[in-house]
This record gives C-alpha cells, structure tokens and sequence, in this order.
C-alpha cells in the first residue's frame, strides 16, 4: 500500500505547479488580459460569427495536458471572439456588468488564499470582510445596525432569499398558500417571479397592480387592491416594488408604497439590483427616497458598482428574521458553533459552501475610494439624458425622460410597419458590432432600449451610437 500511495503522490503532485511553472502561466495569462484590455476600445461589442465557439469543442477534456500557449488561443478564438463582449464600453443592452480590474486581482487573491467566508469559526477575517461590506451598504441605504444581509451570487439569488424569509416572517403555513396575496407590477424582474415560484409560493394569489405612463405602480390602486382582499378574507403579506426596471429604468413610489405596507402590516421589499447604487449620487438619493422605508432590498454590485458578474446582496432589516430562514445544525459542524462577534453567511443564506465574495467588492473600494464610483453613476445619468434629448433630434419616439439610465426610443416611419422597421434596425446596429442594443415591448410597441451602465461608456460612445442610428436610418428610409 505505501508504494502505490507513493506512486499517486507523485503524479498528484503535478497540481502543484513549481514557481518557474507559476510564473509561465501567469505570464501568459496577464499578457493575454493586457493584450485585451489595451485593446478595448477598438474591440467589437458584439461579434456575429457562424460558428458560435465550436471550435472549443475540438479540444475535449482528456488526460493529456495542453500549453498554456494553446489554452490561450482556445480562450480568444472560441470564447472571448463571438458573441457579446460585455467589458466593452459599447455594452448598452439589458443592464450592463461591470468588470473593474481591481476586482479582479481580488478574485485572484481570494481564490489563491482560498478563505472559507462561510463560517466565522474557520474564516474569522474573512467573514468580518463581508460583513463590513454588508454594514456599509445598510448604511448608505439608510438600514438600522440590526440589518444583516449576504454577498450571493446575483438578484436573482438575492430576491429568492429575501422572499423566503418574508415567507417565514409571516409566518405562511402550507394551508395558507391558496389565499395568500403578492403585489407587484407587470415591470417587476423576471427574477421576482422564479424566486416566487421556487420557494413554494406559486399557489399564492399574485396581483399585478397597474403602473402609471411612466411604467411606475399607482399606490393608491395597491391600497384599493389590499383592501379589497382583506374584505375578502384574503390574506396580504407582500409588496414588492422596483428601483430601477429593467424595461424602462422606472422607480416605483416607494415611500407611499412603503407606507401602505406598513398600515397593512405587509413586508416589503424593494428590488433595487439596478438602481440602489445611484443612491450614491445626489440626484439618485432623492429619487430612491423611501428605499430605507423596506423591510428587505436587493442591491448588485456587479451593476452599479462596475464589479465582474457575479456579486449580488440581500439586505434584510431585521437580522433575526433572515437568520431563523436560513440557519442550520450539524453535528459535523459542532466545533464551529459558538456564541461568534459576527454573523455567519451560512447561516444567512441557502449556501454552507460560497466564494470568498468579499474581496472583489472590498479591494477596488479600498484602492479607489467611493468617489469615481459616484461620479461614474453621475456621468450615466447624464448621459442618459443626453441620448433622451440628441435621439429625438433625429427624429425617434422617445418614452419617459430617463429616471435613471435606461432611455427607450423607437423610430416610426411614414408609412409601413413600425415594429419591423425597428427589429431591422436593432439587427443593423448589432451586425455593425460597434455598439450592442437591445429591444422590449412597451404598449404593445417593439421598443429599443439604450441601458448606459458599463464603466468604460463615455460621451464618445453615445455619440457613436448616435452616429451609427442616424446612418442606418436614413439608409432604410431610402430602400
């Protein structure tokens, strides 16, 4: 038996590289991100290829190794060449990602290190990271100290456990579910919807309450609405409002919203994944006001903080609340229980096993500062207004003056099919590549969206959007 182990042991030594190894790899690897980052500015936003990546397919997993050399080439020929590139300034579709460098050296340290930032018993530092990332994102949202929250994965993920632990707080029985009553708008994310499905609410009654002509809820219909069950012997227990829609960018009323969850005694939650971090900015701190007003908020740093995908937050207001939904007990576990300074996110999550989250978000806040994150989110809001006011000197419909930094726009042509004339031109800008849009449905109407979120878009890009808009329209009026 020792010499077979002897003889594992010496090939299952090859996962550990020697420094000169180390060093050859990363070299690589950063010449190549250089290489890339340098070259950002004149690389597509999109790329239209035939063959989608399959060539990586002609490399299968095997026992045999390959170069650093030839993984590189398979990485840039086959994922980063077709498709979208959304660390692109050009990025203007759905709502941007971010991809800040310096969170990526933290991903690097994090992932090197290998911290356990589940447990504070086997992570104590790590852990305190976290959790002084979820103090100061309570604080700027205007959450008391009794906030507890967790770094997950995205909105999605974030929406799920705060409806789960809405779920609890409200204490929902099974025999419960058939009378139980979710408010929200027909603009909510889709995520709302699959996070009410997952944690056992599908049966509840969901009513969409209708929004105004700037795609916001109209409260006073919520609280006609929760009347009337009531008088029904329904039971209310939830409202769920958006900072931020990701159709039309609209803030739903959320202190009037808020209120009437209060008089009702119904818990609140607030999707803010795309808007919560214009609170940064002057103008956002006013349009979000009432935010702090929530019982739950969702808020993604990989949007409004530039951050690589995936790093979304929860924020619950009562701690005990989001600890008595997702606390466990195993006897395995035994020697890290105790009566632990900070809180556990594996007791404030579905997940024991996570990724040290912490220091993607901790590291560029610390080597930056909070000062050009809010002056990038300022320059969005400016620049969405811009393209609201220069797009329709072109002649394009618009719809509402941008709330936040998503303007919908669409162009209507004397005569034939407005909806074709725009799917025609969405397919000519993203063929072009330069920049990327995309479209929704407003009214009925096929709509296009500019969603001005990505770090690296400036004045230049806008205009160049502008440029290419003006060229291909005029080039479909004259077929």
């Amino acid at each position: 038996m020792r010499k077979r182990i002897q003889q594992v042991e010496k090939i299952s030594r090859l996962l550990e590289p020697s420094p000169q190894q180390r060093k050859k790899v990363r070299e690589s690897i950063v010449a190549y991100t250089e290489t890339f980052l340098n070259n950002i500015e004149k690389t597509r936003a999109y790329n239209v290829t035939d063959d989608k990546g399959i060539g990586l397919l002609d490399s299968p997993i095997s026992e045999r190794p390959i170069s650093i050399a030839d993984a590189v080439a398979l990485v840039r020929d086959h994922v980063d060449r077709p498709g979208l590139n959304p660390a692109s300034g050009g990025h203007l579709a759905y709502i941007p990602g971010g991809g800040i460098y310096y969170s990526s050296l933290g991903d690097y340290l994090a992932d090197i290190t290998n911290r356990f930032a589940g447990i504070f018993f086997a992570g104590p530092g790590a852990v305190r990271m976290e959790n002084m990332l979820i103090r100061w994102l309570a604080k700027i949202l205007g959450y008391p100290k009794t906030a507890a929250g967790n770094l997950t994965s995205g909105g999605s993920i974030a929406n799920l456990i705060a409806i789960v632990t809405a779920r609890d707080a409200m204490k929902l029985k099974a025999t419960d579910i058939e009378r139980s009553v979710i408010y929200l708008t027909r603009q909510a994310h889709h995520s709302i919807d699959k996070a009410i499905r997952i944690a056992g609410l599908k049966e509840c009654i969901v009513r969409y309450i209708p929004i105004d002509d700037r795609f916001r809820m109209i409260p006073q219909l919520l609280e006609r609405q929760i009347a009337k069950d009531k008088r029904e012997q329904l039971k209310p227990f939830l409202v769920i409002a958006s900072a931020g829609t990701t159709d039309a960018g609209a803030i739903d009323p959320l202190q009037p919203i808020g209120q009437i969850a209060h008089k009702h005694k119904l818990w609140y939650h607030i999707d803010a994944a795309y808007g919560g971090f214009f609170v940064l900015t002057r103008e956002g701190k006013k349009k979000l006001r009432g935010i702090e007003d929530s019982d739950s908020v969702v808020i993604d740093p990989h949007k409004g903080l530039f951050l690589p995908y995936g790093l979304g937050v929860v924020l619950v207001k009562d701690r005990d609340k989001l600890h008595a939904s997702h606390y466990y007990v195993a006897n395995y576990m035994q020697d890290a229980i105790s009566e632990n300074e900070e809180p556990s996110p594996a007791e404030l999550s579905p997940e024991l096993t996570k990724p040290y989250r912490g220091m993607r978000l901790w590291l560029p806040l610390k080597l930056h500062g909070i000062r050009p994150f809010r002056s990038c989110l300022e320059e969005k809001l400016l620049l969405a207004k811009y393209f609201h006011r220069e797009i329709r000197k072109l002649g394009f419909e618009t719809g509402p003056e941008p709330e936040l930094s998503v303007v919908t726009y669409r162009y209507v042509p004397k005569t034939g099919n407005a909806d074709a004339f725009n799917k025609q031109l969405l397919d000519e800008v993203v063929r072009d590549g330069r920049v990327f849009i995309s479209s929704t449905i407003l009214n009925g109407h096929f709509t296009l969206r500019f969603a001005c979120l990505a770090f690296r878009t400036h004045l230049k890009t806008v205009d160049l959007l502008l440029k290419i808009l003006k060229e291909k329209t005029e080039a479909s009026r004259a077929q």
